[in-house]
């Protein structure tokens, strides 16, 4: 397609940990592309979902939550969200309302302030898109978006929920009117762009967590270790649950197996909708202590390895 009517462009979705940005940026591409669970920071990546909004394509960029980072893999989330923002032809700032509207002074709306500095200090203007609205009382909200709106860095303010979908169209055709002019990247039906390999680690992780998120550290990660093509046009995907210490694996596993197995049936069913293809899942347990340190896994997660 390479009408001088059509747009194409990237608009990166920030926020703090836990704003509903994974839930968003799926509404928006009208798919599942990224991964969402009730842990804080579950994104470790950019994932881009792909939308179309008349005779524009837009990639929207499903960053990790912007925090203060402690950890190397933490360093290295926070700098691709901000790598994102900074590539993006526009950038949406989310913000959890009733979050910001129970505890103004709270983690989530300090890690929230501090974007807003990063953005004013990058000279880069937003669209504020304040989620959730549906948990969070009329008084409440009035005073929530006078105190957040800032005329020269917002330049458009929505009211949103991302689960239930409400205004989340507003947002979108906005984003359409914000990017330029040019072909698209993609073809017209496709939702995301992310190695198939990847989703299928991703939705693993994604079933881990929603299986064992009380139970289970962030000590976790996932890999397709094996992609195997079949002739009767099925897939056989090997990945591997890596954990930091031995007295994890059996949480993993789950009394005579039952956890694993319910969280690769889960996973299955899942990548067979995605594929649209009948997937053969083997999923496996290791330990590896300090996985989080080693240079190698960073590559396989589309991140950077952080120096020190």
């Amino acid at each position: 397609m390479t009408q001088t009517n059509t747009r194409c462009g990237f608009v990166a979705v920030l926020g703090a940990p836990n704003a509903g940005k994974s839930t968003l940026v799926n509404a928006l591409a009208g798919s599942k592309v990224s991964i969402v669970t009730p842990k804080v920071q579950t994104t470790r990546m950019p994932v881009r979902g792909v939308a179309m909004e008349g005779r524009s394509q837009i990639v929207f960029v499903d960053t990790p939550g912007i925090f203060k980072p402690r950890r190397r893999l933490d360093r290295a989330m926070v700098k691709s969200a901000w790598a994102g923002a900074h590539d993006a032809d526009a950038i949406l700032l989310l913000v959890d309302a009733p979050a910001e509207a129970a505890e103004p002074g709270g983690l989530a709306a300090r890690d929230t302030r501090s974007i807003v500095e990063g953005l004013a200090k990058a000279q880069r203007k937003a669209a504020l898109v304040l989620n959730k609205i549906d948990a969070v009382s009329r008084q409440e909200l009035l005073p929530l978006t006078a105190r957040l709106g800032n005329e020269e860095l917002f330049e458009k303010v929505f009211m949103i929920s991302a689960l239930k979908g409400d205004h989340v169209k507003d947002v979108r055709e906005w984003c359409a009117e914000r990017i330029p002019f040019g072909p698209w990247l993609y073809p017209e039906d496709q939702a995301a762009d992310i190695p198939s390999r990847l989703l299928a680690a991703e939705v693993t992780r994604e079933k881990l967590y929603l299986r064992l998120h009380d139970e289970l550290p962030y000590a976790a990660t996932v890999e397709t270790e094996l992609w195997t093509e079949k002739k009767d046009g099925s897939v056989r995907i090997d990945q591997t649950i890596y954990v930091e210490r031995d007295s994890q694996k059996p949480i993993v596993l789950g009394k005579a197996g039952r956890a694993i197995k319910a969280i690769g049936e889960a996973s299955r069913r899942d990548l067979e909708e995605m594929f649209g293809r009948r997937v053969h899942l083997f999923v496996f347990v290791k330990v590896r202590e300090n996985w989080a340190e080693q240079r190698e896994f960073y590559g396989s997660m589309g991140l950077e390895y952080p120096e020190e």
